[in-house]
């Protein structure tokens, strides 16, 4: 991936994050860890937290589930979810092309876990059987 592409999708989690008006630490980490893997910096991570940049189209499914799926961890991660934050996540989700069935499904899914992480291949499978 391009570094602007990049720098677009750790802008979403940016923007997922502040939509309780807060980044805590567990946040903060995430989204460094998952930039880190992009070989975005941490000083470019807090250039898009004070900037961040408008989402880019993705284009394949795998992108766009993935990316998806960052952003469940991501509003998971504090144990907590906002319904700022659910709504900012079901509107990333229908920009990325997901049916609000499927979202809604996940989101339930994704809080009936310990550890409110749905594991990959679940989440693949409610894809398929939404998109099939």
């Amino acid at each position: 991936m391009d570094k602007a592409k990049n720098h677009a999708l750790i802008s979403d989690l940016v923007i997922l994050a502040k939509a309780d008006d807060k980044i805590v630490a567990s946040e903060y980490d995430f989204i460094l860890r998952i930039a880190d893997r992009m070989k975005v910096s941490k000083e470019e991570v807090d250039q898009l937290i004070e900037n961040p940049l408008p989402s880019l189209p993705l284009v394949s499914e795998i992108e766009r589930i993935t990316h998806f799926h960052k952003l469940i961890l991501l509003m998971n991660v504090d144990w907590e979810a906002h319904d700022k934050e659910v709504e900012v996540l079901r509107n990333f989700g229908l920009k990325l092309g997901i049916r609000p069935a499927a979202i809604d499904r996940i989101l339930v899914r994704t809080q009936q876990y310990e550890n409110r992480v749905i594991p990959s291949e679940e989440l693949i499978q409610i894809f398929q059987t939404y998109y099939n």
